[in-house]
């Protein structure tokens, strides 16, 4: 049988065999008495070396091997290394939470990305793979002409890719601080290390031969734990097929716990803190001055009592950490009040829709639904480092067979995650919500300490009550061996593949960004004599740079994973989507046009986000402060203004300037079906 087989589907069947030998051997050595951090650093150190190899093995100094991997990839192999690219940090991690906190709603980020594979496959893939090339800023200077649209196309893909490196990156430092326990910004620079290591030498070559690898690993690693939780509650340990039985448990669950009368008095006692913050900002700037006088008074009584030392220490911290002005302390008792009032509401039921206390908020809920699914789409047809993908393929017609290969393996992780979300759901209705707090299970202090995990006991009745309990989205996968009991080789297995999943991602960003700077601006515009060796030495430093840039935002927990994702979906489909639909597919696009629509939609995208999530631009030292949401749609929307304002300025403004006459003859020649293939 292994005859009939490919040299490189050996290759990698025994790759897969060696890392579950791997895993086998640390579940005897854990049985035996290992401890879990060694397991931890077990799976790290294996892993990461396996990569490294790889892309050791795989280093180029051919430009053409270095940005497309030589065109030689097979359809099966490129949609392979797709998914791993495509499944990044926010669908491993950031998915089955969103599913465990939002329920119903969080299935627009499935329908959403799934979706926009079609529209790949339909209306951009062949075409690209067509023209040949190496980038899309290529393909949109030979569309339209001209180096100006080039450049903006340069600092879209950058812009977009960037805010999508930075979660993949802070992936990994969530990763590394929890399960080799060191701290998060530690954390965010090894796993840099391990990032470069896989692109700096070959390029596209080495990442697409890393990412086939990663998929292995990832898939093995998402589906053991879902698989084995779903086996010890349902007797089949084939989640997809019985999590509807378990769904219809976890509602029962809900409607016990969820109005009982201790959780009804636990969010009247948030509904009450949120009341308190109120008054105090409507108090300032006297209510601060109050704030430090009681602190005061509460210290210098305990010191002249019989108490323990270290509750003294507690209020001088407190008082220490009180906003230092008026301005301060409304912006963060504005966030303490806010956080309190959603704890105080209902929790969402799971199978429930679109929950809410009135039709407009349910309304609300509905366009928020829809809207992120329409950018979820639109954004995965538009992202640079997907679309780079279908540059590599030998033919026209495996660039397609490759869209549904990656469609294929991506759908294996996305049918998955609504059953990695009930599951979870269901460990922790069962066996956390209602225990005494002071017998809690280890991983909710682990997990505290990396800043994932808050129990509040705000009732004081020494209970977990599920409203006490907050869960950052971005620890549930995780968290979920450890939740229901698996042996820790389990959980270090899910922490390999998240690992995986945050790589593969960050190399193809990091590759995506460096190909737009040596390639597109060095090299097309300022020094197009430069030597291929130069062109690669630039390439490499800048990967450099960009990536230690990349790790030091990350490091400052700018938003969760998913969040930042959905911005960088809306930032590429509002400055590509329509420059690219519109120049394949209408003669008349022309260069004014376009230039005039990715500049409309991005700067709208950018503004909406801005002033919607972060209240302003302080960083240029002015702000009109926060943003009333348009048509209630949040920042993770954003890229349906800027989309749709995209395509009416495109064709606005191509109505008025006349076409390119070179763009016919460019349209012929990548819509030619069979026609060759060009090559740079």
């Amino acid at each position: 049988m292994l005859s009939s087989l490919t040299r490189l589907q050996r290759y990698y069947l025994y790759y897969t065999g060696i890392f579950l030998l791997f895993v086998v051997l640390l579940a005897a050595l854990e049985r035996a008495g290992m401890p879990a951090r060694w397991v931890g650093y077990a799976f790290l150190v294996f892993t990461v070396s396996m990569y490294a190899t790889i892309g050791v093995f795989s280093r180029t100094t051919d430009v053409s091997e270095y940005y497309v991997a030589g065109r030689r990839v097979p359809a099966f192999f490129n949609g392979m290394a797709t998914g791993a690219d495509w499944m990044s940090a926010a669908s491993f991690m950031g998915l089955a939470g969103t599913l465990y906190l939002q329920g119903f709603q969080g299935l627009a980020y499935v329908i959403g990305w799934t979706g926009g594979f079609v529209l790949v496959a339909l209306l951009l893939a062949p075409y690209l793979r067509r023209f040949g090339q190496y980038t899309i800023p290529d393909f949109l200077s030979a569309r339209y002409g001209g180096n100006t649209i080039r450049l903006i196309a340069v600092f879209a893909a950058i812009l977009a890719s960037f805010v999508y490196v930075v979660a993949q990156i802070y992936g990994v430092g969530v990763i590394t601080s929890r399960f080799v326990s060191l701290q998060f910004e530690v954390g965010v620079f090894v796993g840099l290390a391990g990032i470069l290591v896989c692109s700096f030498l070959g390029g596209m070559r080495a990442v697409t031969w890393t990412q086939v690898a990663q998929y292995l690993i990832l898939i093995v690693a998402y589906i053991t734990p879902v698989a084995i939780l779903s086996y010890n509650v349902t007797g089949v340990p084939v989640p997809q097929m019985v999590y509807g039985q378990v769904l219809s448990e976890v509602s029962k669950l809900e409607e016990k716990l969820f109005d009982s009368p201790t959780e009804l008095e636990v969010r009247d006692r948030y509904r009450e803190r949120a009341d308190q913050y109120a008054q105090k900002i409507m108090q300032l700037p006297h209510s601060l001055t109050q704030e430090r006088e009681r602190l005061s008074i509460q210290i210098n009584e305990l010191k002249s009592s019989d108490v323990q030392m270290r509750e003294i220490v507690l209020l001088e911290r407190q008082r220490r950490e009180l906003p230092q002005d008026p301005a301060q302390a409304r912006e963060r008792w504005e966030k303490e009040m806010y956080e309190a009032l959603a704890r105080s509401k209902p929790p969402l039921r799971h199978a429930e829709p679109f929950p809410g206390d009135s039709e407009a908020e349910r309304n609300a809920q509905r366009i928020n639904f829809l809207a992120l699914i329409f950018c979820l789409t639109i954004g995965t047809a538009a992202l640079p480092h997907v679309l780079m993908r279908y540059y590599t393929t030998p033919t026209v017609a495996q660039a397609r067979q490759s869209v549904f290969w990656s469609l294929l393996f991506i759908i294996i992780l996305y049918v998955t995650a609504p059953a990695y979300a009930v599951f979870a759901k269901f460990e922790v209705l069962s066996n956390l919500a209602g225990i005494p707090i002071a017998k809690l299970p280890g991983w909710v202090a682990a997990w505290a300490k990396v800043g994932l995990v808050s129990i509040e006991d705000i009732n004081g009745d020494g209970i977990m009550q599920f409203a006490e309990l907050s869960l950052n989205p971005d620890v549930i996968v995780l968290a979920t061996p450890e939740i229901a009991g698996m042996p820790y080789v389990v959980s270090g297995l899910v922490a390999a593949g998240a690992l995986a999943a945050a790589l593969s991602t960050a190399d193809g960003l990091l590759l995506t960004i460096t190909s737009a700077l040596s390639h597109d601006v060095y090299y097309r515009v300022f020094r197009p004599q430069s030597s291929t060796q130069f062109r690669l030495v630039i390439a490499k430093s800048l990967l450099l740079v960009v990536a230690v840039l990349a790790a030091t935002v990350a490091a400052q927990k700018p938003g969760t994973i998913l969040s930042m994702v959905a911005w960088a979906f809306s930032i590429a489909g509002s400055a590509f989507f329509p420059a690219l639909v519109l120049g394949i597919f209408w003669a008349r696009a022309t260069r004014a046009g376009a230039i005039a629509g990715m500049l409309v939609g991005l700067s709208l995208t950018v503004y909406y986000i801005l002033r919607l999530e972060f209240g302003g631009y302080s960083w240029l030292g002015f702000s009109d402060g926060p943003l009333n949401p348009w048509f209630h749609l949040q920042s993770t929307s954003a890229g349906v203004f800027g989309i749709l304002a995209g395509f009416v300025t495109n064709i606005a403004v191509s109505l008025m300037t006349r076409p390119s006459p070179q763009a016919a003859e460019f349209l012929e020649r990548i819509r030619r079906p069979g026609g060759r293939e060009e090559s740079p």
